[in-house]
């Protein structure tokens, strides 16, 4: 499904202004932060999910995996 959102002037910028039922969708408020995804075939995503941030979570996963040993041990201190 495709929504037709007119870029606006706002002040000296240019932003875009998002529908309650879209901002719903997304899980976003005002104030929060939605990020453009560019993906393999050119096109762009929005999302609310920051890339850096799933990119640290994956490697701290991939750390806490390879050392649970270790961090169980020292929990149990």
């Amino acid at each position: 499904m495709y929504q037709e959102i007119k870029v606006r002037k706002i002040g000296s910028s240019h932003g875009i202004i998002l529908s309650k039922d879209i901002l719903e969708q997304l899980g976003v408020k005002e104030g929060d932060s939605i990020h453009l995804k560019k993906d393999v075939d050119g096109d762009y995503k929005i999302t609310p999910y920051d890339p850096e941030f799933d990119h640290q979570m994956s490697v701290a996963l991939n750390v806490m995996d390879k050392y649970k040993d270790t961090l169980k041990e020292l929990a149990n201190r």
